[in-house]
């Protein structure tokens, strides 16, 4: 307020006698210091109230990529809520184990969780459609089927009977078709293989011969390098590295056929979700989409140079897996996908809404994406 302005209030009132007019002035000049604060509608009015969280993850802590992710987004919120939303991160086995995050979720003993969809797959089958599908969508498909072709109101559908409230939270990227102690040349070297591999393409590779292993990744390294199993799919060279991975198998094998665009969740128990005020809700809700790209973004910078390191320096053999394999496993995908989507309403719902998306947008990648990637590679 300029002083001509507050001297010309103070004249204007100065009528309505002594008393009045300092009651008057006193007013003006507090109105007059400073920005007024405006509360935007529906937004809690209870700025000091602190929310502790607990968040567990199925990933061992700090695990480059996948275990920092949950970190980084407990670490995002706390600073954009000035430190209401304080979460601290458990990775697995901390408080529960890798595979129980879902139920301690739901029954409320965490307020949140860190995952992937298909890990839950023996309590809800379709599930695993949230995370990846053999031979499906990508990352950038999945996130575009995920936010703006109704795949996440079909996902919080899903959860909604379990008390869970779903975001997606992360994705590496097409990933690796993993660690094997021996070479696979043809159909016959996958009869009687023990690999662990989850979700889908765990079905998938049953189909073909094999046999699938559910394991967290805790315990995959000694596994592989004990012998109880065979071979192992886990992420990309950048998480696989990390694992030291290359000490316990001599092939990597590409592509990640199973894994072609995983999205990782964010589980949060209904209630805790109901009871934060609306702007920590958009928080949550924007530091997890956040996070969501921010994966993607480490794991397309970090993978190359260690798969580099993986060749170069420990002398890895990298193979393509034979063209029959993947015919193969790829008809026993479409099998799978057919059955698990079953006679359930609501995974049919699901199954029908994944493959329309698929569909359309696979149709605009073959002279987009594809067909760009292909002249940019053409001699």
């Amino acid at each position: 307020m300029s002083r001509y302005q507050l001297g010309t209030k103070i004249w204007a009132f100065s009528k309505c006698g002594s008393k009045c007019g300092l009651a008057l002035i006193c007013l003006a000049l507090f109105a007059g210091c400073g920005p007024r604060e405006v509360t935007p509608a529906g937004v809690n009015a209870k700025p000091t109230e602190i929310y502790r969280w607990k968040l567990i993850t199925t990933w061992p802590k700090n695990l480059p990529g996948l275990g920092t992710a949950p970190e980084r987004l407990a670490d995002n919120l706390r600073v954009m809520s000035s430190g209401r939303l304080d979460i601290k991160v458990y990775g697995a086995g901390e408080l529960v184990g890798a595979f129980e995050v879902f139920d301690a979720v739901s029954q409320g003993t965490a307020e949140m969780g860190h995952g992937a969809a298909y890990y839950w797959r023996g309590k809800i089958p379709i599930a695993a459609m949230f995370s990846t599908v053999p031979f499906g969508m990508n990352a950038q498909e999945m996130n575009g089927w995920l936010h703006y072709g109704g795949g996440m109101a079909l996902w919080e559908e899903l959860y909604a009977p379990f008390g869970l409230m779903p975001l997606a939270s992360g994705n590496t990227g097409v990933q690796m078709a993993g660690w094997f102690n021996k070479e696979i040349n043809n159909l016959e070297d996958l009869q009687g293989l023990k690999m662990r591999i989850p979700g889908l393409g765990g079905e998938v590779l049953k189909r073909a011969g094999g046999v699938p292993v559910a394991l967290p990744g805790s315990q995959i390294f000694t596994s592989l390098q004990t012998g109880v199993i065979d071979a192992t799919e886990w992420v990309g060279p950048y998480n696989d590295l990390a694992l030291g991975l290359y000490t316990a198998a001599d092939y990597y094998y590409y592509p990640g056929w199973h894994e072609p665009g995983p999205t990782l969740e964010s589980i949060v128990n209904k209630q805790a979700w109901d009871s934060l005020p609306v702007d920590l809700k958009m928080m949550l809700r924007v530091a997890t989409r956040a996070i969501n790209d921010d994966m993607l973004n480490e794991f397309t910078a970090r993978n190359n140079a260690a798969l580099q390191t993986l060749v170069e320096e420990h002398n890895v053999q990298l193979r393509k897996l034979p063209d029959d394999v993947l015919a193969e496993l790829k008809a026993a995908s479409t099998a799978v996908l057919e059955e698990v989507a079953g006679e359930d309403e609501l995974a049919q719902k699901i199954y029908r809404s994944y493959m329309d998306f698929f569909a359309d947008v696979r149709a605009y990648h073959q002279i987009s994406e594809q067909a760009y990637l292909q002249a940019r590679d053409t001699p």
